[in-house]
């Protein structure tokens, strides 16, 4: 069974779409909401097939020594994919802010999130 991680304010409904169709899924923690296991933690061994949240949610505050994609390291280390929603009408600009770490995450629309997810993970 695939595992779809997710961060805090993902849609229930969507998440519940993907509960119906065979997956799990646990909730990540972007190191403030204790939502859930922090992103930075996981690993291999949590068989985590791509991990979804909004772009708020791993982007740092402007004086703290961090880069855009930071709070996804852990993603990044074990080849983990990211769905990060953003309204596509800021794609481009959302591209800039993330500079070379936007590399290594998928944006996608949240109208588009089901598609994306279904590419990423092979549907």
């Amino acid at each position: 069974m695939k595992i779809i991680g997710y961060l805090e304010g993902t849609n229930p409904l969507f998440l519940s779409e993907v509960v119906a169709k065979g997956y799990g899924t646990m909730p990540l923690s972007n190191g403030w909401d204790n939502h859930g296991k922090f992103v930075g933690h996981i690993s291999k061994g949590d068989g985590i097939a791509v991990v979804i949240g909004y772009l708020h949610k791993v982007m740092p505050l402007p004086n703290q020594n961090m880069e855009a994609g930071d709070v996804l390291y852990a993603c990044r280390i074990h080849n983990i994919p990211v769905l990060l929603i953003a309204p596509k009408k800021y794609h481009k600009k959302v591209a800039q802010l993330l500079g070379e770490q936007g590399e290594m995450l998928t944006l996608t629309d949240p109208d588009e999130l089901s598609s994306k997810l279904s590419e990423i993970i092979g549907e």
